[in-house]
């Protein structure tokens, strides 16, 4: 993080304190505490997005929201504010015909047998053989020449690649290998090429060898644009057979690394290959009421003012994200401080000001789908139910509950100038260490606001050695700091509540960028929309200053094609950027609206 500030007010100040809720410190950490031991206990089985312990949470949420006085957004009869998302893909029954000349086709279905990869399309193809060794392919800004697509005609073709890399490659190759050996990236390599569908065979000289690659969880909407399974070394046989050599010596050329090792066609043998992927959608639900101003808000700016927390977790950890150890497989992460502390907070604050007058209304937030990628706070900015420049400001809560050397962090103090005196203010009392970092591009709900210009922050008490693993339990919370957060957090509200004026929006050039994959070095300034259904990469926003912004391209556009790779999904984005160089300009093909368009972006470094 950058341009971080420390802030240390003196008591002295106090004249600069504005009258705000009243907090009983007992009866208010005996509440906090319930609501966090209730969120995060096994009953719930970790909030996961769409499950029962979702449903669960939700209830206790909303029975919270009606004893304070809480009412549905205006308009709306429920709480419960439900999203459609993916939650992964399954095989539906994906079938293998291969036929040699003059022969009849011989069929192989079955998990173990022929199993879609979890990205392919669901769909139908049928061509030629192409063995293309390890399918990989590494883009020249690497400085490592290795292409097993050199002198291949693939086009029309099914190619059939090795999972993984090069077993017998020195550890300096197999580190560079390594990075692009991920399946989407091998089909994406072979679609560029031409391929109709691609297989994958795990090698006998590999770990797993023989077997089919599992369907992993993908919370992809759209495949790959190529037809892609894994088979079996049973139902490899046939086609290897036409070939005239042995499997497992074809693997020991490839496995050397050396990239002069050609692939071959093989002859007089078609593939007919019918993958079937369902990808199974399921709905989430946000969980938003409100505590109505008691004043008439004529004239008033911006009548609403929001807090919110994510009170989604992990489940038992089988979608991806978690970090439990081997030992740990499939327990309950009950997400104490991730985010049973921030959702705690938010109730918290609606207690206090369901007490007080208000001036104006008291949006409260509980996101779900934020560890599957924000997806229910951007549900919301997306499809607002009130439109969002009415909103004065947005307050954030993610894992607020391990206070240590009485350190807070307040995020995104960059989107507006007020941020910094306001939190001065609030915090005479509360006498917090503020530690101050404007970049709003954080991996928590703010970043929606953000990207919808709403004025906002975000509290965070830190990162521990239990995030995200089973023993983030409700024991290891400290209360007595988690409801100072909440007093401090009141005090900002309270002062956004009762203020003619309210925080201009300021948009942040990103110092950093955040998320990407390892060892990535350039910047684009674009914000992927992660829940999207299109092909191509829809996105969420540009970051203000930046590459993407300089090129013209903004939120709603649909990236389809960037240096001449087509991209039909984030994971193509992804991997088309290990083409691009610092400084040198790319033509980006998109879509705004129906109107296909061009324009040049130059990548930046990432400082």
């Amino acid at each position: 993080m950058t341009n971080t500030k420390h802030v240390v007010v003196a008591m002295a100040a106090a004249c600069l304190v504005a009258s705000t809720p009243v907090f009983s410190q007992t009866a208010t950490s005996s509440r906090t505490r319930t609501h966090v031991e209730t969120l995060a206990s096994d009953k719930f089985e970790g909030r996961l997005t769409g499950s029962p312990g979702e449903k669960l949470a939700a209830d206790y949420i909303i029975s919270e929201l009606k004893r304070m006085g809480a009412r549905p957004l205006p308009g709306l009869t429920d709480f419960r504010l439900p999203f459609t998302f993916t939650a992964g893909s399954k095989d539906g029954g994906t079938t293998l015909a291969i036929t040699k000349a003059g022969s009849a086709p011989q069929l192989f279905s079955g998990a173990t047998t022929v199993q879609a990869l979890s990205f392919s399309d669901s769909a139908e193809t049928s061509g030629a053989i192409v063995m293309a060794g390890y399918g990989l392919v590494v883009p020249e800004s690497q400085n490592f020449g290795y292409d097993s697509y050199a002198g291949l005609d693939v086009k029309d073709k099914i190619v059939v690649v090795f999972r993984y890399f090069p077993e017998d490659a020195d550890q300096q190759t197999r580190a560079i290998l390594a990075r692009y050996a991920d399946l989407r990236y091998k089909a994406q390599a072979a679609r560029q090429r031409g391929a109709k569908g691609m297989l994958v065979v795990t090698g006998p000289r590999s770990p797993n060898a023989g077997a089919v690659v599992p369907m992993s969880f993908d919370t992809a909407i759209a495949g790959s644009g190529l037809v892609a399974a894994s088979i079996s070394s049973e139902a490899f046989a046939p086609i290897m057979a036409a070939s005239g050599k042995s499997l497992e010596a074809v693997q020991k050329e490839f496995d050397s690394g050396n990239p002069h090792v050609a692939g071959f066609a093989i002859p007089d043998v078609t593939v007919t290959l019918k993958a079937n992927v369902i990808r199974q959608q399921q709905t989430g639900n946000n969980v938003v009421g409100y505590l109505p101003a008691t004043a008439p808000l004529t004239g008033v700016n911006k009548p609403w003012v929001a807090v919110g927390a994510h009170y989604d977790h992990l489940g038992r950890g089988t979608t991806g994200g978690s970090l439990a150890g081997k030992d740990e497989a499939n327990q309950i992460h009950h997400g104490a401080d991730d985010n049973a502390s921030g959702s705690a907070t938010v109730l918290a604050i609606g207690d206090a000001f369901s007490q007080q007058p208000r001036k104006r209304h008291l949006l409260l937030a509980f996101w779900s789908g934020e560890e599957l990628g924000l997806l229910g706070s951007n549900a919301f900015v997306t499809k607002p139910p009130f439109p969002l420049e009415q909103m004065s400001a947005y307050l954030n809560f993610d894992m607020v509950g391990r206070v240590a050397g009485n350190k807070l962090t307040v995020q995104a103090t960059g989107t507006s100038a007020m941020w910094p005196r306001l939190l001065e203010q609030a915090n005479i009392a509360a006498g917090f260490d503020l530690v101050l970092q404007e970049d709003p591009y954080q991996p928590t709900d703010v970043g929606s606001f953000n990207t919808a210009s709403v004025a906002c922050l975000t509290f965070f008490t830190g990162a521990h050695q239990e995030y995200h693993k089973p023993s983030d339990t409700a024991d290891k919370i400290n209360y007595e700091d988690l409801v100072r957060v909440g007093e401090l957090a009141s005090g900002v509200v309270r002062r956004l509540m009762d203020s003619a004026d309210v925080p201009q929006f300021t948009k942040v050039e990103q110092k950093t960028e955040t998320g990407g994959r390892a060892g990535l070095r350039l910047f684009t300034g674009t914000i992927p929309d992660y829940a999207s259904d299109v092909k191509g990469l829809l996105l969420g926003g540009v970051i203000g200053g930046g590459p993407a912004e300089q090129a013209g391209l903004a939120k709603g556009d649909v990236i389809i094609e960037i240096a001449g790779q087509s991209i039909t999904n984030i994971y193509d984005y992804t991997y088309a950027l290990e083409l691009l160089k610092i400084g040198e300009p790319a033509k980006v093909v998109y879509m705004r609206g129906s109107d296909k368009r061009e324009t040049t972006l130059t990548p930046s470094a990432r400082k």
